[in-house]
């Protein structure tokens, strides 16, 4: 690649207009085209954002493109990703990786016999105040880390999202849709996890749309819809998550991470920044300090550090076996909850 590589976006959605937004404060790439299912969306985020509105087909086989940003729902996702390989391009994709610890691990085998990289978000866990975070552990700020707790408690996105049915489908529900963001972050601080149990249920079986031009027509939920987690990491520490899109009205997150000597609470795992916070026993929880990237700190990121790994020739942070290792670990906590047993998780990641 000369200059900044050239993205084609797959994925004309809700959040494909965070990411291209996004992309003005990065001089690694610059977003050229875009595809989706639905014609008239390409066209209109094309049209949007001075963008080539071109077929899906036509994007993953193109030779004027670099790198694949992948914004598909999540059934979609080894399809592209598969595609956009087949191609010769890298790929960015939207979390989870794929639908299917499987088929992941087939998508990474077949990128590293090309050469080509994979990413995966989430990318909030390299923001800097998470940064700064890593900081204080290593430190010893809080003693020997124990273990961590999270959640996030959210109502569903039945509320906002005008096609939101596929967030209640296979590969959906708030252990795929939001875990990610924490089992990042935990593992990025704590290291890799090594057993997953879990509890998980649909209280609400039957949603309606609330918003867009289907709003009214009501749908079926396939997968569970609050869930609560109990894992073992490699090191020895122990965490628990909770998560649920059974919260109306509430946007609840919180992460903390517990010490032998001292606790330390993390902004939203969501987002990219907030508030960063030590104790130390014995007196008040204490603001930590971090430099923000400005205009940086935003979806893209991810994408941005994987793009100046490949120029630098060295690993990228938010890779495929980051995310294969967390869908592993989100998909034994539902597969705990369906057997009545604790399940292993075998993947590992690099820790750059």
């Amino acid at each position: 690649m000369n200059g900044p590589a050239r993205v084609g976006l797959v994925g004309c959605g809700v959040i494909a207009k965070t990411y291209t937004e996004g992309s003005a404060a990065f001089d690694s790439f610059s977003v050229e085209a875009c595809a989706d299912s639905d014609t008239a969306r390409a066209e209109s985020l094309a049209s949007e954002h001075g963008l080539e509105s071109m077929s899906v087909d036509a994007l993953l086989a193109s030779t004027d493109l670099d790198v694949v940003l992948n914004l598909t729902p999540p059934d979609a996702h080894a399809a592209v990703v598969g595609g956009a390989l087949a191609g010769g391009k890298h790929v960015y994709t939207e979390k989870p990786l794929t639908t299917s610890v499987p088929a992941a691990r087939e998508l990474l085998a077949s990128a590293g016999r090309l050469g080509l990289r994979v990413g995966c978000a989430p990318d909030t866990f390299l923001s800097s105040a998470y940064e700064a975070a890593r900081e204080v552990i290593a430190r010893g700020d809080i003693g020997e880390p124990l273990g961590a707790t999270a959640a996030m408690l959210v109502g569903g996105a039945d509320t906002w999202h005008p096609n939101a049915d596929f967030f209640f489908r296979a590969g959906g529900g708030p252990m795929l849709d939001l875990g990610p963001y924490y089992l990042t972050a935990i593992a990025s601080l704590l290291g890799p996890f090594a057993a997953a149990t879990g509890f998980a249920e649909t209280p609400t079986p039957e949603r309606t749309l609330a918003v867009g031009p289907r709003a009214g027509e009501r749908f079926t939920v396939d997968v569970p819809t609050y869930v609560a987690a109990a894992l073992r990491l490699a090191s020895g520490a122990l965490a628990t998550l909770t998560v649920s899109f059974e919260s109306r009205g509430q946007y609840e997150s919180r992460m903390t991470v517990h010490g032998t000597e001292g606790a330390l609470s993390l902004p939203d795992a969501n987002q990219f920044e907030g508030e960063l916070r030590v104790f130390n026993g014995g007196g008040e929880w204490q603001a930590v300090p971090y430099a923000s990237r400005g205009a940086q700190e935003t979806r893209g990121y991810g994408l941005h550090e994987m793009l100046e790994a490949v120029r630098d020739e060295r690993p990228h942070r938010a890779s495929g076996e980051l995310g294969l290792h967390v869908l592993e670990t989100a998909t034994a906590v539902l597969r705990s909850a369906e057997e009545g047993r604790t399940i292993d998780v075998v993947s590992r990641f690099s820790h750059p």
